[in-house]
C-alpha cells in the first residue's frame, strides 16, 4: 500500500502570495526526529507546480521541526517540467530541490534536454547544474558541453536564459570555451554570448574563428572580439585582428568578413592602417580588401610596399642594387 504524505505550503511569490501543493508518493517513509529529516524509499514520485521528480529514494529536511527544506533524491533520479508544448528533464547521480527557492541542483553526470513537442532542441551534459525553476536560468558547471540546433559547444561554465514559455533566450560560455558547427567551422574565446533570436554570436577574450573553404583550405582569424551574424554570414572583428589564409597574413585594428553565395567566407575588409603580406612583400594602407576567390587583394590611402631581402645595396657586390657607379 502506498503512504501518501500531502503537505500545504505557502511561498512568497512577488508581492502576493501563492498556496502550492507538495505531494510525495513512496513505498515506505519514515521520520527522524534526530536527523531532523524525513525519508522515502521505493519508486518515490514528488508533484511540486509544474515540477516532477522520481527516484528510489529521498529524503527531506525539517527545519524548527516543521518547515520543510530540501528534498535530495539518490540513485540517479529524473525530474521534468512541463509548461506549454515545451518539457525540460534533468538526470544526474543526485538531485537537490529547495521547496523554498524552488531551485533544482543536479550533481555527477548530469544531463539536462529541453524539447519542443517531441523535439529535443538543447541537450546539456556537465558536472554540475543548477535550475531555477522561477527565473528560467540554468547553470552549468564542469566539463559542459551543450548541443543546441547545429551549435556544439565546450567550456568550464555555462549559464542557459529561457523564457517563461520555455523558449531559449541566450546562451553564455565562460571559461576555455569553444563553438563548433555543422559546416566544420569553429571558433575558441575566453567568454561567448549567442543569442537565440537575433542568432548573434559575439566572443571576447582571445579569440580565434577556423572557417573551412570549398577546397579544404582554412581561413583564420583572431583578434580580441568577434561578433557573427549567424543569418547572414557576416563576421566583425576588432582589436589586434589577424588573418592567415594560404600564402597571405593580414593585420589591422578592424575587419568585416562576407560571404559568398554558398556561405563561405570569401571578402575581408580591413580598415584602419593595416597590411598585407605575401611571401617578401608586405603592404600598408588604410584600406586593405583580401579576396579568396578568386584570390587576390587590394590596398588603398597612403600605399607602402616594402619587400624584404632583395639585397644589401652594396655595389662591391654582384648580388647588390645599384646604378652602377
Amino acid at each position: 500500500m502506498r503512504k501518501i504524505l500531502l503537505i500545504i505550503l505557502v511561498i512568497m511569490l512577488g508581492l502576493g502570495v501563492q498556496a502550492t501543493d507538495l505531494i510525495i508518493e513512496s513505498k515506505t517513509q519514515s521520520y527522524t526526529e534526530d536527523e531532523n529529516k524525513i525519508k522515502f524509499d521505493g519508486d518515490v514520485k514528488v508533484t511540486v507546480d509544474d515540477l516532477r521528480v522520481v527516484g528510489d529514494s529521498a529524503d527531506v529536511t525539517v527545519k524548527d521541526g516543521e518547515k520543510l527544506d530540501t528534498a535530495t533524491f539518490y540513485d540517479k533520479p529524473y525530474a521534468f517540467e512541463i509548461k506549454k508544448n515545451k518539457k525540460r528533464e534533468v538526470k544526474a547521480n543526485i538531485l537537490k530541490l529547495s521547496l523554498i527557492t524552488k531551485v533544482v541542483k543536479a550533481q555527477g553526470d548530469t544531463q539536462s534536454i529541453v524539447f519542443d513537442g517531441k523535439t529535443p532542441v538543447v541537450v546539456i551534459n556537465a558536472d554540475e547544474q543548477e535550475y531555477d525553476t522561477k527565473t528560467g536560468i540554468m547553470i552549468a558547471t564542469g566539463n559542459v558541453t551543450i548541443l543546441y540546433k547545429e551549435l556544439e559547444t565546450f567550456s568550464d561554465k555555462a549559464k542557459i536564459r529561457t523564457d517563461k514559455n520555455g523558449d531559449m533566450k541566450d546562451i553564455e560560455l565562460i571559461g576555455n570555451a569553444r563553438i563548433k558547427q555543422e559546416s566544420g567551422n569553429d571558433s575558441y574565446a575566453d567568454h561567448f554570448l549567442y543569442n537565440a533570436s537575433t542568432k548573434v554570436l559575439v566572443a571576447t577574450g582571445n579569440t580565434t574563428s577556423n572557417a573551412i573553404m570549398d577546397d579544404g583550405g582554412k581561413l583564420v582569424l583572431k583578434s580580441t572580439r568577434q561578433e557573427y551574424a549567424q543569418d547572414k554570414g557576416i563576421f566583425n572583428a576588432s582589436g589586434n585582428v589577424r588573418v592567415w589564409y594560404q600564402d597571405y597574413y593580414a593585420a589591422g585594428p578592424k575587419v568585416t568578413v562576407y560571404p559568398n553565395k554558398e556561405g563561405k567566407p570569401n571578402e575581408v575588409y580591413f580598415t584602419g592602417r593595416s597590411s598585407i603580406t605575401q611571401g617578401v612583400r608586405t603592404i600598408y594602407a588604410d584600406k586593405i580588401t583580401m579576396t579568396m576567390k578568386p584570390k587576390n587583394f587590394h590596398a588603398d590611402g597612403n600605399t607602402r610596399t616594402v619587400i624584404r631581402n632583395i639585397g644589401s645595396g652594396n655595389n662591391s657586390g654582384s648580388d647588390g642594387i645599384g646604378l652602377g657607379l
